[in-house]
C-alpha cells in the first residue's frame, strides 16, 4: 500500500503507516544494501539472505511505494540495478538509528564496531549518529566514508562466496 493510498490506512498514526511500507526484516535489510552501495539484484539476495522471490517481493515494493528506481544496465538479456531516490535516501535516519542500536545493544562484550564511519565534512570519526560526535553536524549519507571492519567484511566476502557456489 502505497501512501498515495492513505485513506486505505486505518490510523492517522505516522510509525504505522510508515511500518506498512518498511516493517519487515527483508525490507530493512534491502534498504542496507542500498545504502551500503549494492546495486544488483545478486548482491542484495547475497548479503540479505533472502529467497530470490522475497529479493523480487521486496524490490517491487520500494519500488511502487517510491523509494528506489530500476535502473537498466544491460539490455541483451534486460537487467536492471536499484538505486535509492530522494523519498528513499530520506530513510538514512533510521539505518543510522538501527546501526546504533544494534551497536549498542545487540552484540557480544568485547566486539568492535562493524562499520567504522569517517565524516567527511570534518575527517573525524562519525560515531554512531544521527550527529558526528567530533563536529556535532547531522550525519548525512553522502558525508560519510564507511569502512567495514576486518570481521565484517570476511563475514560478507563468505556470504557472497557461499551465494556463487550454490548457483
Amino acid at each position: 500500500m502505497t501512501m498515495e493510498n492513505h485513506t486505505e490506512l486505518d490510523t492517522l498514526c505516522p510509525v504505522a503507516r510508515a511500518e506498512t511500507i518498511v516493517g519487515d526484516r527483508w525490507t530493512v535489510l534491502v534498504l542496507r544494501e542500498l545504502f551500503i552501495g549494492s546495486h544488483r539484484f545478486d548482491e542484495i539476495q547475497a548479503q540479505t539472505g533472502a529467497t530470490p522471490q522475497m529479493v523480487t517481493a521486496r524490490l517491487k515494493k520500494l519500488e511502487a511505494d517510491g523509494l528506489i528506481e530500476r535502473r537498466p544496465y544491460s539490455q541483451r538479456p534486460l537487467r536492471y540495478d536499484y538505486h535509492l531516490t530522494e523519498k528513499g535516501r530520506a530513510f538514512n535516519p533510521v539505518i543510522l538509528a538501527l546501526r546504533a542500536w544494534g551497536e549498542t545493544w545487540c552484540k557480544a562484550p568485547g566486539e568492535s564496531l562493524a562499520v567504522h564511519l569517517t565524516h567527511r565534512v570534518c575527517g573525524k570519526p562519525a560515531g554512531l549518529g544521527p550527529s558526528c560526535e567530533a563536529c556535532g553536524q547531522p550525519l548525512q549519507r553522502e558525508d560519510l566514508i564507511a569502512e567495514q571492519s576486518p570481521a565484517y567484511q570476511g563475514e560478507r566476502k563468505a556470504r557472497w562466496e557461499a551465494f556463487k557456489s550454490r548457483r
